[in-house]
């Protein structure tokens, strides 16, 4: 028997049914009958409708896991996100501090090239200086001995001879 065909005695069967008195829209029927044809309607159900079932509890279940696994991807990628950003907030804190040495390294050469500038000045002051005092000593000396060579009338011969020759 078809599917139809048992929809078919259904709808006989409630049709042939007595009205329950006083409400007319109730209808008595015979319950036992009723299951025999409801269960013939689901041994003769077409294997599509099977299928479909079938088809459907899949989809329910492949989308199931998708969304498991979009939210496990979503979480992974948030958490590489995250990763990214701390490792950029660690370079960007590394690139500040190598700014801020160089920084600092530039500031002690230029504070240690004028201090070497300040030592060299002072120390050609000082050589001058003292150059300028040798030099002083020695203009004496030799104004010394040349008034002492014209005192010393007998060296004053010996060198004039000297100078003859």
């Amino acid at each position: 028997m078809s599917i139809d065909e048992i929809l078919d005695e259904m709808d006989e069967l409630l049709d042939k049914s007595m009205t329950v008195p006083l409400v007319s829209h109730k209808k008595v029927i015979d319950g036992e009958r009723m299951r025999e044809l409801i269960n013939d309607i689901r041994l003769n159900m077409p294997h599509e409708l099977k299928e479909a079932k079938k088809i459907e509890f899949d989809c329910q279940r492949i989308l199931s896991d998708a969304k498991v696994n979009a939210e496990a991807i979503v979480r992974k990628a948030e958490e590489r996100a995250a990763q990214m950003v701390s490792q950029e907030a660690i370079v960007a804190e590394a690139k500040k501090k190598a700014i801020e040495i160089l920084t600092k390294a530039q500031s002690t050469a230029k504070n240690l090239q004028q201090t070497a500038a300040l030592s060299i000045a002072k120390m050609l002051n000082d050589t001058e200086t003292q150059y300028n005092k040798n030099l002083a000593d020695i203009k004496r000396t030799k104004e010394k001995i040349q008034a002492n060579l014209k005192s010393t009338p007998a060296l004053n011969q010996n060198i004039s001879g000297k100078k003859q020759q």
